[in-house]
């Protein structure tokens, strides 16, 4: 977490010398997602993440009024039911894992707007890294990775004033896992996962606050008048 919290604060402090700042808080329900990876019938897991809340925050720095570059922070607590089993391990196996998801992104947004609108539609592309935890409730075994992310988002903001807007949203993210990931599902580690590719999707619906911190004004300015 100490290494997110510096990144965090020095986009912070970066994008405060900037005029045009924007804040963003998000809160997302994460639907139910199904995962499985198979080597072998001796060797594979299957399972699902049990939806809930997502929640995070974001500092955008607009460079212009259309487009804009945001650090996003998510986080999410979850459980993953699941069924494996490992060389070595006696017989199937069910777990219900308990997991943590820690996002952190780079977002390219997009902005659409008609003149003397108060709706703002964007929508972007996220790159970043999803820092995964996973605790074994049945012998108290825990392991981690660190995981390759991308995400996709669509969505509006409803300007209930020139500082701040109602922001509603879905979005995609998935966590990649290749060759020799490091993400087991399994009592001991092993080889779970470890030979196999999968990836994830984590469909959200949701939205939060903006909040426009400096220097940006949000109405668009009246027409001009020529005299006749």
């Amino acid at each position: 977490m100490k290494p997110i919290l510096s990144i965090l604060l020095l986009f912070f402090f970066i994008s405060s010398s900037a005029q045009t700042t924007r804040l963003n808080g998000y809160a997302m329900y994460v639907f139910d997602d199904k995962f499985d990876s198979y080597y072998d019938n001796n060797n594979y897991y299957q399972g699902k993440f049990k939806g809930g809340l997502q929640w995070g925050a974001g500092l955008e720095y607009l460079p212009h009024q259309s487009s804009g570059i945001e650090l996003i922070y998510l986080n999410q607590k979850t459980t993953a039911l699941t069924t494996y089993a490992y060389p070595g391990l006696s017989g199937i196996k069910t777990t219900n894992f308990d997991v943590g998801f820690n996002w952190l992104m780079l977002a390219g947004n997009r902005y659409m707007r008609k003149p003397g609108s108060k709706v703002e539609g964007f929508g972007g592309f996220m790159l970043g890294a999803a820092f995964i935890n996973v605790d074994n409730p049945d012998n108290g075994n825990s392991n981690s990775a660190t995981k390759f992310a991308w995400g996709f988002r669509l969505g509006a903001n409803i300007w209930a004033s020139e500082r701040m807007a109602i922001k509603l949203k879905a979005d995609v993210l998935s966590a990649v896992q290749g060759a020799g990931g490091g993400l087991y599902f399994g009592t001991g580690g092993g080889g779970v996962g470890v030979s196999t590719y999968s990836s994830m999707y984590q469909f959200g619906l949701g939205g939060g606050l903006t909040f426009a911190l400096g220097g940006h004004k949000t109405t668009t300015p009246p027409p001009t008048t020529i005299p006749q």
